[in-house]
């Protein structure tokens, strides 16, 4: 019914419209409610109007037609305004509304719980088939390939943010003990000291230069057949149960090979006998370069260290370490310009390890003749060593037999058998 259409005389009626017949019965009495609401609001006005009209009009109905346009008009707003705050409080609105609004949620948590199994789907298909490319990709060196190439991008990466001049730290001499042995590739068989040459290649001093030598493959190492006094230790990085175990030589093996093969000045017993094989960067017969006494390393200032020897294994120790520092004989025997590493082997090319020039600069890397106020006995590389602090203990060479600058990455020992190259801390 219009406003319009208003007459007070006749009784209001609301029809039900369309979307009210067909609520359910559950919700009747809630239409029932505002409906009755309506027309409580709707005979108030009827009665307030025909309150005003009797007093502005005593003279009849006549009179009231002539007035009726203001009062009128005011009160159809009145009503009107009620009318809407009764559609507005209807509680099937306030329903209908949160009813659309639970099936927006259900709507959205539909399509993100698609998509997230989707992504997830996709993130377990990705990671088993890296993992599948990485495990049957091809090896380098014991590793498949992506993992070597791991390796090498977190050495890059150490590199560029330590510049290999971080300082390790150092410790009171109280806290010094004496190092366990570890390992004992290269070092089996006693040296006889007095037999020891340092072969040095690749370093501007040549001819000129008393010690040098233009084969230093030639020279010969003597060794002693007493038994050593020292405890040889187990070197825990390889499993003995594993297939390549056996593969490794047992200590006389160097002896067994001299008998069969002979030796002479011109011939070299047979070299790399451990489990990694011989080096790829060991010396060829004829190689040039220089043959250096211990005198001659004494000449170098003399420098102590309290330093802590990390084993890739887990275990450290702190010990103290007298000797040589590697950038002194840098110095005094450069190597020639565009050199990029160094390469080191034992006597007897069983033991090697290779290194970026710059961490043979580091102002800790000590050739190590004393170990805890003592000459360094044979298990612990006798007569010379190497102690670097920034790197793992498999890197830290024993009897050093050779020094070799190159431009090309050198062979290591450990880096054929799965290690890490570069082994920084």
């Amino acid at each position: 019914m219009t406003l319009e259409n208003y007459d007070p005389k006749r009784p209001i009626v609301e029809q039900p419209s369309s979307s009210e017949k067909s609520v359910p019965d559950a919700e009747s009495g809630k239409v029932d409610s505002a409906v009755s609401q309506a027309e409580e609001r709707l005979c108030d006005g009827r009665s307030l109007m025909a309150e005003e009209n009797q007093n502005r009009s005593p003279g009849g109905f006549g009179e009231l037609q002539d007035t009726d346009s203001d009062e009128s008009r005011r009160a159809k707003e009145k009503l009107a305004r009620r009318a809407e705050d009764a559609t507005a409080e209807n509680p099937l609105s306030a329903e209908g509304r949160s009813h659309s609004s639970d099936d927006q949620v259900s709507e959205e948590s539909r399509i993100r719980t698609r998509r997230s199994f989707l992504v997830a789907g996709v993130a377990a298909g990705a990671g088993y088939g890296f993992y599948y490319w990485s495990q049957h990709a091809r090896e380098s060196e014991m590793q498949p390939e992506p993992l070597r190439e791991a390796f090498d991008s977190n050495a890059a990466l150490s590199r560029f943010l330590l510049r290999d001049r971080v300082l390790a730290p150092t410790y009171p001499l109280s806290r010094a003990e004496a190092l366990r042995v570890n390992g004992v590739a290269g070092v089996k068989r006693p040296l006889i000291i007095e037999s020891y040459r340092l072969q040095v290649v690749g370093s501007t001093r040549g001819l000129g230069d008393p010690a040098y030598s233009a084969d230093v493959t030639g020279w010969e190492y003597l060794y002693s057949d007493a038994k050593a006094h020292e405890d040889p230790g187990r070197d825990t990085k390889i499993d003995p149960k594993l297939a390549s175990a056996p593969r490794m030589a047992p200590a006389g093996a160097l002896d067994q090979a001299m008998a069969r093969e002979g030796r002479t000045e011109q011939r070299r017993p047979r070299r790399g006998l451990e489990e990694a094989g011989e080096s790829r960067s060991t010396l060829g017969p004829g190689t040039s370069g220089l043959l250096l006494t211990l005198q001659d390393l004494q000449k170098l200032p003399r420098h102590e260290l309290v330093t802590q020897f990390k084993c890739v294994e887990g275990w450290s120790q702190v010990v103290h370490w007298a000797g040589f520092r590697m950038m002194d004989f840098l110095e005094l025997y450069p190597p020639v310009p565009g050199t990029r590493y160094v390469y080191m082997e034992t006597p007897d090319g069983d033991y090697y390890t290779g290194y970026d020039l710059e961490v043979c600069r580091h102002p800790q890397t000590l050739l190590v003749t004393e170990m805890m106020g003592a000459p360094l006995t044979q298990l612990h590389g006798a007569p010379l060593r190497l102690h670097m602090p920034t790197k793992y203990g498999y890197k830290q060479i024993k009897r050093i037999g050779l020094i070799a600058y190159t431009r090309d990455k050198p062979d290591d020992y450990w880096t054929r058998l799965g290690y890490d190259w570069y082994a920084g801390l």
